[in-house]
């Protein structure tokens, strides 16, 4: 039989944090970070991280285990993150998926082989240094012929999707988007019961600006001087998260710094619609809208999924 796994997931700024401290509580479970940001120290203001006073004495895992100049991809993220929740369920506790990154929450539950870890850093380097020589466009117009339907979905700035898009298939010979598709491919290891939370789409902009404008006054401009004195650029691959990038670009006399913070939250808002668009195709995702159901009801439910 499957151990059990759950995963709360959902657009950025939707709330899946609090709800998801509260589920570990009461199901005795311990926190996966599935957020491709999290992952990396030194970036806690433009990554929204999890404080250690907001985790309340819950274990949280996957967060600051990288150096942000470290390449890190998908198959390093399942290789870690697989031994968390094996240990997890071996101490007898619940694992629980909280993120909004949808290929991490994939890599972990279902049926993805990754193979050629180092060929993978080495393709994933040749593709830094292709987009730094011929523009991001270049590489995006790789996945024309290979993924027609990542290469529509994914805008040609987002260098990491594509690169990730581009790794997926050097590393499984499949397309990135048919990573939603086919039984065979949802019969991974675990039994998993996957919720996605959302709300009315002008409600989340609107908490998405001003979780932007929230991470200019807790200085994400500093962190970013900080990170850039500490020899870090916005040709690493870490900087090119939403957040990051554009104060980068108002650090090297790009844009302003109005420019960067509204593109941040256009960045954002296109981000979370990506991530909706992700996770609806997923067969096994329970939408709930929060627009519905209060929190105490979503909180209701999903607990009585697990206890009796």
């Amino acid at each position: 039989m499957k151990e059990k796994v759950l995963v709360i997931a959902g657009p950025t700024a939707v709330g899946k944090t609090d709800l998801s401290i509260k589920l570990a509580k009461e199901l005795n479970g311990e926190i996966i970070s599935t957020d491709s940001m999290q992952i990396y120290k030194y970036m806690d203001i433009g990554s929204a991280k999890i404080t250690k006073e907001e985790m309340c004495g819950v274990p949280h895992h996957m967060i600051d285990v990288v150096d942000p100049s470290t390449p890190f991809s998908v198959a390093d993220y399942k290789e870690m993150a697989q031994k968390c929740i094996d240990d997890i369920i071996s101490r007898g506790k619940l694992p629980i998926l909280t993120g909004g990154t949808g290929l991490y929450i994939n890599a972990l539950t279902c049926n993805m082989n990754f193979t050629e870890a180092e060929n993978d850093l080495k393709y994933r380097s040749e593709l830094e240094e292709l987009a730094e020589k011929h523009g991001n466009e270049y590489i995006h117009n790789m996945l024309k012929d290979i993924d027609p339907i990542s290469y529509k979905e994914i805008h040609y700035n987002n260098r990491k999707r594509v690169i990730r898009a581009l790794e997926v298939y050097k590393l499984t010979k499949k397309p990135f988007s048919s990573f939603n598709a086919g039984e065979e491919f949802y019969n991974g290891p675990y039994d998993v019961t996957y919720y996605v939370l959302n709300m009315d789409r002008e409600k989340l902009y609107n908490r998405i600006n001003l979780r932007v404008d929230m991470m200019m006054d807790k200085g994400l401009l500093e962190e970013c001087i900080k990170l850039k004195e500490m020899g870090y650029n916005s040709s690493v691959q870490s900087m090119q998260g939403i957040g990051y990038k554009e104060i980068f670009y108002y650090l090297e006399n790009k844009i302003s710094l109005n420019e960067a913070v509204e593109m941040i939250k256009q960045g954002s808002r296109n981000y979370a619609k990506r991530q909706l668009t992700w996770f609806r195709r997923d067969p096994r995702a329970i939408i709930l809208d929060k627009d519905i159901f209060s929190e105490d009801e979503i909180f209701k439910r999903i607990v009585g999924e697990f206890l009796p």
